[in-house]
């Protein structure tokens, strides 16, 4: 079974004129390794999959397998149609990917049991380990713990992309030994790693990348002060790039740094003229702090 430990980058998928961008994509994805992350999570919520085509998200996936081991790899698998979902999935799997990340079905809201036997039937058609991926603000769905707790017995289901917001689900899992957190919202990163969390699932960490794995070393090593002066450094960028929905502020911040084009797919906007200017500030103060 795979390990999913560290910072992974859940990728933007770069678009120039309306259609994927693969030359920007491959630019970023070598920046990325480069830069000493651990792992990219390819059409993720960041990488906008809901605007693509199934065609769309499997040509990004061959793209990134191009270049990083298939261990380092994981691929987004979400939607409410069961039997649509399953056959992508077994698109997916004649790839070798290290796993999926797998949100609840969104919108229709299933019960505790429609989400325990959901989870159920898509961990069982998987040859790959899956990363369960709680975001109540995305999906509508709020698990209970206990739903939680039995979900991730389930032998495949080997960690958590933990945005649910809830301290006590959070340390119940951390807990319970049953599987690996990895932290989803990124401004509680030095927190969660200190109380055990194996790494992070991280849209922050497309910028500066460098100093996200800093951070996840040192809190690995015990070197919890430098930890907390390499998270302070890092917050105002992460406070940034959540004041506007995602991935908008990260599309302006990598066009800031020429790896890809500002655009994204409707009904997504851009970064506002004010965001824009606030982040060339922070990004400048990084910079700054890092000569």
């Amino acid at each position: 079974m795979s390990s999913f430990q560290g910072i992974w980058v859940p990728l933007v998928t770069p678009f120039q004129n309306g259609a994927i961008d693969f030359v920007a994509l491959r630019r970023l994805v070598g920046h990325l390794l480069e830069k000493g992350v651990d792992g990219l999570i390819v059409c993720g919520t960041t990488g906008e999959p809901a605007a693509m085509s199934k065609q769309e998200q499997l040509a990004v996936l061959d793209t990134v397998l191009e270049q990083v081991p298939a261990h380092r790899v994981v691929m987004g698998l979400a939607g409410n149609n069961l039997s649509e979902l399953l056959q992508f999935q077994r698109e997916i799997l004649k790839r070798p990917v290290a796993g999926l990340l797998v949100p609840p079905p969104y919108y229709i809201r299933p019960s505790q049991a429609g989400l325990e036997a959901f989870f159920q039937t898509v961990a069982d058609a998987s040859s790959v380990p899956l990363i369960l991926y709680d975001i109540p603000y995305r999906t509508g769905v709020t698990f209970e713990q206990a739903t939680l707790l039995n979900i991730v017995a389930h032998e495949r289901i080997v960690a958590i992309k933990d945005c649910g917001g809830n301290l006590t689900h959070t340390l119940a899992l951390l807990s319970s030994g049953l599987v690996d957190v990895l932290c989803g919202e990124d401004n509680q990163i030095f927190s969660a790693l200190c109380l055990g969390a194996k790494g992070a699932i991280a849209a922050s960490a497309h910028v500066h990348p460098e100093l996200f794995v800093q951070l996840y070393q040192q809190i690995r090593d015990n070197q919890l002060a430098a930890g907390r002066v390499t998270f302070f450094q890092l917050l105002p960028l992460i406070q940034s790039l959540f004041i506007e929905p995602n991935p908008a502020p990260v599309k302006t911040a990598l066009a800031l740094e020429g790896l890809i084009e500002d655009e994204l797919r409707a009904p997504m906007q851009r970064s506002s003229e004010a965001m824009v200017t606030r982040l060339k500030e922070v990004l400048d103060a990084l910079a700054h702090d890092n000569r």
